[in-house]
């Protein structure tokens, strides 16, 4: 474990990666007895830091639930971060990649709560029951410190987070069957990957009972109004300046962004 002081210097650490654009050593390395405890609380402090500079809460995201995910990184168990206001995007934006280090993007929902879930013990139906409705979302993900990385840089790292952007339909969650929303991934366009939200822990509804149940290990939970990212279900695909990337949800519609 780490002490206080040691978790502050990781979180400047962090601030300064995404600051400057310049990745910092893995935490893993310079604080070789950090673990996943010492990790949540970097992350809050940098959470932390940018709300006390103004920035809001918005919701929360899940990271790592699929099979594909883990795979990518080399590890076996979710994580989650934040959602700021200064991380969402419209759709059809331009984003500019001038202070992102290794940008990627990800395929998945967002879940838009009507009221508030707090575990322990919130369930799928709970999750059901407490979302106005659920639409399409690309996420994008950064490493503020440098490849290749445990689990705890990750969650240090807000879990990857850089942005999120909403688009297409909105659904009610029982109007349709949430686990077999298909997404096909386009860059520049061609495909470059495809899923379906099933691959999220079966159903895209677990990975936001997961997250509502692991919040309140640390005397927290979700709160109406807020957007979940229940979790990607393709691999990460990177961008860079010049690349537009399109996701077409089917029947719930289409996302498309542009970097520059």
């Amino acid at each position: 474990m780490l002490n206080d002081q040691d978790r502050a210097r990781a979180a400047g650490l962090m601030l300064e990666a995404e600051l400057t654009g310049v990745p910092t050593t893995q935490l893993a390395q310079v604080f070789p007895g950090m673990e996943i405890a010492d990790s949540y609380a970097v992350q809050k402090l940098v959470i932390e830091r940018k709300i006390a500079q103004g920035a809001r809460l918005r919701g929360h995201k899940i990271g790592l639930t699929s099979k594909a995910m883990q795979s990518t990184v080399g590890i076996d168990e979710p994580d989650y971060g934040h959602l700021l206001d200064s991380m969402f995007f419209q759709d059809g934006q331009t984003i500019s990649t001038e202070k992102l280090i290794v940008p990627r993007v990800e395929v998945e929902l967002a879940f838009v709560l009507g009221k508030a879930l707090r575990g322990p013990d919130v369930t799928l139906f709970d999750v059901l029951d407490a979302t106005d409705y659920v639409v399409p979302a690309l996420e994008i993900i950064d490493g503020r410190s440098k490849y290749p990385r445990t689990l705890v840089d990750n969650i240090a790292d807000n879990a990857a987070c850089a942005g999120i952007v909403l688009g297409g339909r909105p659904v009610r969650p029982m109007d349709i069957d949430l686990r077999w929303v298909g997404a096909v991934l386009f860059k520049n366009g061609v495909i470059e990957e495809s899923g379906v939200s099933a691959a999220v822990l079966g159903h895209p509804a677990l990975g936001v009972a997961w997250l509502a149940n692991k919040l309140a290990l640390h005397d927290t939970g979700l709160a109406a109004g807020h957007t979940v990212l229940a979790g990607s279900f393709t691999r990460t695909v990177a961008v860079g300046p010049g690349d537009t990337l399109h996701a077409d949800y089917g029947r719930l519609g289409c996302i498309s962004v542009h970097f520059s």
